[in-house]
């Protein structure tokens, strides 16, 4: 099955490992919370040295979507030099 760049599931060579890290994150950064009691979000993305394929996983301890393009956008923003862009993330 061909995905779209970001539409597909993580590599099946980086699931246990990311998801073991996304675990460990979440407890360092939260304890015991979960859902809404979480204070603290994160994401993380690994992607592949060498040739460029496109190929970005992504893992995040139940951040929206929809804050996270937001967040990469102001992220951009700021590392292009441009103008604050408002938004939730």
């Amino acid at each position: 099955m061909t995905h779209q760049l970001g539409d597909g599931p993580i590599d099946p060579k980086l699931q246990d490992v990311m998801v073991a890290l996304a675990k460990g994150v979440d407890e360092i950064l939260n304890g015991d919370a979960k859902g809404a009691d979480r204070k603290v979000g994160f994401v993380m993305l690994t992607f592949p040295y060498g040739p460029i394929d496109g190929r970005c996983n992504f893992i995040s301890n139940g951040a929206d979507r929809r804050d996270l393009v937001t967040l990469f956008k102001e992220m951009i923003a700021r590392f292009e030099g441009q103008p604050h862009i408002s938004g939730n993330a």
